[in-house]
């Protein structure tokens, strides 16, 4: 159980700064239509942080 939510935990990590560093790409490349695609990974990132601060607990709650 413990090595699971360790995997996970590390996977959410991951996968939120795969999506904060594809917002800061948008936003270097200024695109024309990237509005509703940066609020879109900012939606994305902050569940993905909310994911990985609820298996930080679970796993601090574990051990």
């Amino acid at each position: 159980m413990l090595t699971l939510l360790t995997v996970l935990l590390a996977v959410s990590m991951l996968a939120t700064l795969g999506v904060m560093f594809a917002g800061m790409l948008g936003l270097v490349r200024s695109e024309a239509a990237g509005g509703s695609r940066s609020n879109r990974l900012m939606r994305w990132r902050v569940g993905l942080q909310g994911l990985t601060l609820v298996l930080f607990l679970i796993l601090l709650a574990v051990r």
